[in-house]
């Protein structure tokens, strides 16, 4: 065993050496970016009374913050610690500007409310990392930084210090590696927290949120990622971070520490004096321990309940423990409003802010536009989609099961050889049936295109609602560049899809054998095509659910056919307005007109009669060319009406939340 003395003194020199490594790694880091070591305009965090209140179903009122003073200055790293469900996360989302509900108080930045100039100098980790699966390591913050870091900051500096973020994050050995999820092998868990914390490192924020970033980590990589957090503060940032239960080295780290339980504030001050500061109130630790241990005792009730039952020779009631921690709880709120509250406010009015002379400046030259233009930012998004999809299995699916489809229908349409049949009866009949076949294909081709790039359209925005919300509150691109990205990255495959089908579905049938008969009907289903697809994100965008999207969209999908003209011929009065809103019942015209023309006819019972007679087209008038113009013009208009209604429901998603 170990004397203590030797012990003591490998203590000492594990802290030399974790000391010398965080200065060894900045040394580093000089040398190999100058973006970490740009010189950033300070804010002042301070926050005054905030209070958070949420309605129920029952429409009454539940308090989740019940007031938090206090003031952050640069070069101080605060973290609120307290147990879980005290607010913490609730906190720091509504001082990042994050969080919505009925949030009372005032959140200063230097001086001024939230804004889009202070968004975009802010970090903000989450709590549950947001990443692609299927990129690397490397990739993940090489596009954040071609996204965030401005202009005057040339394409390969940024990629050089996107990687001197992985050495100083120490991702190096996994930088190749694809991220992953829990349903894609990658990267352990806590290399993905730090690609999260790495992501906003990027932009040498002035001011970096971060919710719970040692969760889930080794005491040494908790140790690494403070440290290097803890540099960043004493370069003039300002850190705010939630921890759980910190170890006692990470927490003589911290500047300052703010104690919460069940929503009240218990103490905010220096770290390290926080333990004198419950001693003089009269809850000491009765041994030495992590200040963190007491302080997560004493805010969970413990201390008391513990030191009753340790005198006592009975178990004690639940409701009595329960009363004892309410007890307990009541004592500290009311020493912290005597004690530190009064001080604190009067504190805050002395304190100025030193940002508040140049708050115009600041804005106008490092926050006044975007980082980039909308050209960069939607090739480079158009990029990081393609590079993150082409991982998926079904693409693959989805083309044989077109194919199989498409041979399937040209089988069943497939055009009978009529050369053996000498009876003239026989023939006309044949020819009849031939004509009503023809029908059903046209209708098929188009209830079928109805569902294919609708569902696949459906399940665009729901699958990255997180992530859009993520980028777009930390201001990183426009939503303009996002949607016309994800709008341009689907073409391929929207486009193709629908090409093979009905290359293949066309030639085998008993339709038109003609070039330009087949480039009309072609050019009909691709708009088609695009009119669904955007149904789809219009549904998707609005809804941000799959299962009820789904639902709502195969109901509403399910209407635009039935009233297309093939079904149901003869619509109710008060039923007719469905089918002027529905793009398959004018998808269907023009494919009929892409087939058949005024006069021509087609033998029947009573001899030959004329197309135009036939019932679903007599219903629905014959699509001469005006009535194929208007349709052709409907359809674009509902195209880019969809659109614009997906590009408008997406525009609540990442707002800057605001005080009321």
């Amino acid at each position: 065993m170990l004397p203590f003395s030797k012990l003591e003194s490998d203590m000492d020199q594990e802290m030399v050496d974790i000391e010398s490594q965080a200065i060894c790694r900045a040394t580093v880091l000089q040398g190999a970016s100058h973006i970490s070591r740009k010189e950033k305009c300070p804010i002042i965090l301070k926050t005054k009374k905030s209070g958070l209140f949420e309605k129920n179903t029952k429409e009454e009122e539940k308090v989740i913050l019940k007031g938090a003073t206090g003031i952050v200055e640069p070069g101080e790293m605060l973290a609120m610690v307290g147990p879980s469900g005290s607010g913490k996360t609730t906190l720091i989302t509504a001082l990042g500007g994050r969080l919505g509900g009925k949030l009372c108080g005032t959140i200063t930045y230097n001086g001024q409310p939230f804004s889009n100039a202070i968004k975009r100098n802010t970090g903000f980790v989450t709590q549950d990392d947001v990443l692609y699966p299927h990129l690397t390591v490397t990739e993940t913050l090489v596009y954040t930084a071609l996204l965030r870091l401005p202009n005057t900051v040339t394409e390969e500096d940024k990629v050089l210090h996107a990687k001197s973020v992985i050495d100083q994050l120490g991702l190096t050995q996994c930088k190749d590696n694809m991220v992953g999820s829990p349903y894609v092998r990658g990267v352990s868990g806590g290399e993905r927290k730090r690609v999260s914390i790495g992501q906003e490192m990027l932009i040498n924020p002035s001011l970096l949120f971060l919710d719970e970033p040692t969760s889930g980590l080794d005491s040494t990589t908790a140790q690494r990622i403070v440290s290097t957090l803890w540099e960043l503060a004493c370069g003039g940032r300002t850190i705010v971070m939630t921890i759980h239960q910190p170890s006692s080295r990470l927490y003589y780290m911290f500047h300052k520490v703010l104690v919460l339980s069940e929503g009240n504030s218990l103490y905010f001050g220096k770290g390290s004096e926080a333990i004198d500061y419950f001693s003089s109130i009269g809850f000491a630790p009765a041994l030495a321990m992590n200040p963190s241990d007491f302080i997560l005792d004493l805010a969970n009730g413990m201390i008391l309940v513990i030191f009753y039952l340790i005198n006592l020779d009975y178990i004690i009631d639940k409701k009595v423990v329960q009363c004892m921690r309410l007890t307990l709880s009541e004592q500290l709120v009311s020493a912290y409003k005597i004690n530190i509250e009064a001080q604190l406010k009067a504190g805050l009015e002395g304190i100025s802010d030193s940002g508040n002379r140049n708050e115009g400046e600041f804005q106008d030259r490092e926050f006044g536009k975007w980082p980039t233009s909308w050209s960069q930012q939607f090739f480079v998004l158009l990029r990081r989609y393609i590079k993150e999809k082409k991982h998926e299995s079904f693409a693959t699916l989805q083309i044989c099961q077109i194919i199989v489809t498409a041979l399937i229908a040209g089988l069943l349409w497939y055009k009978s050889d009529i050369s053996h049949l000498q009876d003239q009866v026989t023939l006309k009949l044949f020819i009849s049936f031939k004509f009503v076949l023809e029908i059903g294909l046209l209708f098929f081709i188009c209830g079928f295109w109805s569902y294919i790039p609708l569902y696949q359209a459906i399940f665009t925005f729901p699958q990255e609602v997180k992530m859009l919300e993520k980028e777009r509150s930390s201001g990183m691109y426009r939503l303009s560049s996002y949607f016309m990205s994800r709008i341009v990255a689907e073409l391929p495959m929207d486009l193709a899809l629908p090409a093979i089908f009905i290359l293949i579905t066309y030639w085998l049938t008993g339709l038109k054998h003609n070039i330009m008969n087949f480039i009309y009907t072609l050019l009909s289903l691709l708009l088609h095509v695009l009119t669904c697809q955007g149904i789809g994100l219009a549904i998707g965008a609005i809804v941000l659910d799959q299962k009820t999207a789904t639902t709502f969209a195969t109901i509403l999908m399910l209407c635009f056919t039935q009233v297309a003209g093939f079904y149901v011929q003869h619509l109710p009065k008060f039923m007719h307005w469905i089918k002027y809103i529905s793009n398959a019942y004018y998808t269907f015209q023009i494919l009929i007109g892409s087939q058949y023309h005024t006069g021509e006819t087609y033998p029947c019972s009573s001899g030959q009669c004329l197309i135009e007679e036939y019932p679903a087209i007599r219903e629905m008038g014959f699509p001469d060319l005006h009535r194929k113009t208007l349709a052709a013009i409907a359809l674009v208009i509902m195209l880019i009406f969809y659109r614009l209604i997906a590009y408008f429901a997406l525009m609540r998603v990442g707002l800057t939340k605001k005080l009321v």
